[in-house]
């Protein structure tokens, strides 16, 4: 059997290879941190350690480079990437989005921590602008409701609570019980970090730079996109119309 004939017939395995998100259609890539809750209970700070935080800003700002996507957001071990709504990258096939994504927050926690780890990837995707807004919406959410519930799992954790009780503790209690337990404790959770409450974003920022051109021997200015880190995002309202304006910065 000729190579070409082989290679034709075995590539047919490759089930998904062909899998493509239709044009028009916005993507977000989101990674996770697999395992991380053993990672974190030796190398970092609980319930929120800063220098875990910068890992994970690292690893948000290379897929961001790596996609040349529009924006992400990070809270705890996860990372979610907005890409131009007519990105052509990678031909726009799933699986090369998804491993590629996740390889490198990989490989940039693993270095920063000294140690191998492993990322999910998976997409969601998108009809409207409206849908990413939601999207972004739903994320922060998340994080403030895991952030509270960290908050009151660790601090009651710190007071001598087993890890069993503690859960026992917390399991269907409400919003306002677990801000009652925490103000009993002495933490005032709307005093709390606001990059610990509502994530944080990495956008591109145009910034001059001032240089030189041999050529003609002038000065001269350069224009540059660095990627910037913004820790104390809006809420509600105020964080949809920002998500908004980062969705038509790419038009």
């Amino acid at each position: 059997m000729r190579f070409d004939e082989f290679d034709a017939r075995m590539r047919r395995g490759e089930t998904f290879h062909g899998l493509r998100v239709p044009p028009g259609a916005f993507i977000v890539v989101r990674v996770d941190g697999r395992a991380f809750s053993r990672l974190t209970a030796r190398l970092v700070e609980k319930p929120f350690d800063v220098g875990f935080h910068r890992w994970m800003i690292d690893a948000a700002k290379g897929i961001l480079t790596t996609l040349h996507a529009v924006c992400a957001f990070t809270e705890s071990d996860e990372i979610s990437v907005l890409l131009p709504r007519d990105t052509a990258i990678f031909d726009r096939e799933v699986e090369k989005l998804v491993s590629i994504s996740a390889a490198r927050a990989a490989a940039v926690v693993s270095v920063a921590c000294g140690q191998p780890v492993e990322f999910d990837g998976r997409l969601w995707i998108g009809g409207q602008e409206e849908d990413v807004v939601d999207y972004f919406r739903w994320r922060q959410a998340d994080a403030g409701r895991c952030s509270l519930s960290g908050w009151c799992y660790w601090t009651l954790r710190s007071h001598g609570t087993t890890a069993r009780e503690a859960a026992r503790i917390l399991e269907g209690a409400s919003l306002a019980s677990k801000h009652k337990l925490l103000r009993d404790h002495g933490v005032d959770f709307d005093g709390v970090p606001a990059w610990q409450r509502r994530g944080t974003a990495l956008l591109w920022e145009r910034c001059e730079k001032p240089g030189f051109d041999p050529r003609t021997g002038k000065a001269v200015v350069a224009s540059r996109r660095k990627i910037v880190s913004d820790s104390d995002l809006p809420t509600g309202h105020a964080y949809a119309a920002y998500v908004r304006r980062l969705i038509a910065s790419t038009r």
